[in-house]
């Protein structure tokens, strides 16, 4: 009770300095530059506790010696065999099959990076048979697979005319199995798609703008509990072009070191100073608030326009979910701003799927920018900004994705309608929230007794984002090959996607899989962590939980 009683007198004191706009000209304030390296002196001042046990983190488990060794050897191998073959290639007993540069540009600056393409062409070619599998059904629990062979080593495919059938579906991001073909569930949408077709054919700046898109963003504000909300066609572009509308030159940008692709590159494209920090590490984080407020810009040492801070809801390749009560409290005590993607996390968690905010019972309107997309727990496409209606109405007019991207299909938007309404309750039926529940059991169940088999998995326990580490890349290519043969699909990850000696496969759990799903899965998983000696875990699990040993984070007042 003490420990609530603080948290709450932290957050209450901090919402009276909290700021407005993200589209006004930020925090400048010489008080608070004053005010936080005057309290760096301060060792005995009182402080201020931000924890909480009910969502406790633990910290990604590292694998024993040997498996990094042998991991590394692993590479080592295989690319003392590519230059090999690249020797072969270069004398002519080797065909080579990879684009070239032609013999009169060798003077030219060079399309393909050498080792990107000695990557390609010597490591990635040897298992591209396990990515890019056609499917020829609806990607819902279970889905169909078409057969296909190589004749010369992976260079090509042809399809063998089979299908590989009821194959479960542990890949996509399907995670309240809105992604169906009921057609009951579906009426809706196919109304809507006689009405208006299925593309707008303009922006919406011009005349794309219709009226099932005014309700989608009414019901997505009303949703997240904030004042508005603008939707766009693609979740990629939400943030890649959204991003540099926000910030600019004489910007900073505080980005986690794990956060994804799309936030990467509108950080880049902003023209903002961009500084990474250690992944959910609030120690990390602070340090680079107080000598940014402190220091300002570099060598002028104004202060910086805007200081953003830049997170994701549960992280896509470790499921880690983002320490989101702590980076609040650090956001309001230096007057930065917060944005939080939550692509992976909007729907998929919190008890009536309302994201992170909800899941930590923190209010809404503290997260400055609130992003979000359709294409996972939706079932659709597309993506939305949400905040203060002075942050939506600034970027309507100067984000490049609302300004010159085509509007959302009709049909589209309706099918985010028809999910957001049904996870609200709106349709009239307890269909959503029961979607939400069997996701979280789903959840905890799965990754229980992953821990209990004895796998190295990442991530908490509430994430339906399941990673699974495999580290050798020889077992990678084992490990996907059988689990297909046994009729289960899922998605392996390595290099670049991953630091090269933590390869793994990705699990992602669904609404819509069974207990007899989960189980024959599990059942697969064990025989093949014990053949494949994929069981490097060292930390003992039972289905008891215990009390968190790590720390709680502490914040200087």
């Amino acid at each position: 009770m003490a420990r609530a009683a603080a948290v709450a007198a932290a957050a209450a004191a901090a919402a009276a300095n909290s700021h407005t706009l993200l589209n006004c000209n930020g925090a400048r304030s010489e008080d608070v530059k004053r005010s936080v390296c005057h309290c760096n002196g301060e060792k005995n001042g009182p402080r201020t506790v931000v924890a909480s046990r009910q969502h406790r983190q633990e910290p990604f488990e590292q694998a024993p010696m040997y498996v990094a060794v042998m991991t590394y050897l692993g590479f080592g191998i295989v690319t003392l065999f590519g230059y090999f073959r690249d020797f072969l290639r270069a004398v002519g007993l080797e065909k080579c099959n990879s684009a070239e540069e032609r013999e009169e540009q060798k003077d030219f600056v060079p399309l393909y990076q050498d080792f990107e393409n000695f990557y390609n062409r010597n490591l990635y070619m040897r298992v591209r048979d396990n990515w890019n599998r056609p499917v020829c059904s609806l990607p819902g629990p279970v889905f169909d697979l078409m057969e296909r062979v190589s004749d010369d080593y992976n260079w090509t495919f042809r399809l063998t005319g089979r299908t590989i059938h009821n194959a479960i579906n542990m890949g996509s991001y399907n995670y309240l199995g809105f992604a169906e073909n009921n057609e009951d569930f579906l009426r809706t949408v196919a109304e809507n798609m006689r009405q208006y077709g299925v593309g707008v054919c303009s922006t919406r700046k011009e005349i794309g703008n219709l009226s099932i898109h005014e309700d989608l963003e009414k019901l997505v504000a009303t949703f997240l509990g904030v004042e508005s909300s603008m939707t766009f066609g693609m979740g990629f572009a939400t943030n890649s072009m959204n991003i540099p509308a926000l910030v600019g030159k004489g910007c900073l940008i505080l980005s986690d070191e794990l956060n994804h692709t799309s936030l990467i590159l509108g950080a880049r494209l902003s023209g903002a100073t961009i500084r990474v920090y250690k992944h959910n590490n609030m120690h990390s984080l602070e340090k680079m608030l107080r000598e940014a407020v402190c220091s300002g810009q570099p060598r002028t040492h104004r202060p910086w326009k805007k200081i953003l801070i830049m997170v994701e809801g549960i992280y896509s390749m470790e499921g880690s979910v983002v320490r989101l009560p702590e980076i609040i409290a650090l956001k309001k005590k230096y007057k930065a701003y917060l944005y939080v993607d939550e692509a992976h996390s909007i729907g998929a968690v919190g008890p009536t799927g309302r994201g992170v905010t909800e899941l930590f019972g923190v209010n809404p309107v503290d997260v400055d920018v609130m992003m979000g997309t359709f294409t996972k727990s939706f079932g659709a496409a597309g993506g939305y900004i949400a905040g203060k209606k002075e942050l939506v109405d600034y970027l309507r007019s100067h984000s490049h994705s609302a300004v010159y991207a085509a509007a959302m299909s009709p049909p589209v938007a309706e099918q985010i309608l028809r999910a957001m309404k049904c996870i609200m309750g709106k349709d009239g039926t307890t269909e959503g929230i029961k979607r939400v529940r069997q996701l979280a059991e789903n959840t905890r169940y799965f990754r229980a007794r992953l821990k209990e088999m004895g796998f190295i998995i990442y991530g908490d326990d509430d994430s339906p984002v399941v990673p699974i580490l495999l580290y050798m890349p020889g077992k990678v290519v084992a490990f996907a090959r059988e689990m297909l043969e046994r009729r289960i699909g899922v998605v392996v990850v390595g290099f670049p996607a991953t630091p090269l000696s933590e390869a793994r496969a990705r699990f992602c759990l669904s609404a819509s899989h069974t207990r007899a799903m989960l189980d024959q899965v599990l059942h697969h998983l064990n025989e093949l962590g014990d053949s494949l000696v994929l069981k490097f875990s060292r930390r003992k699990y039972s289905s008891r939980p215990g009390l968190s040993d790590r720390p709680d984070f502490e914040l200087d007042s």
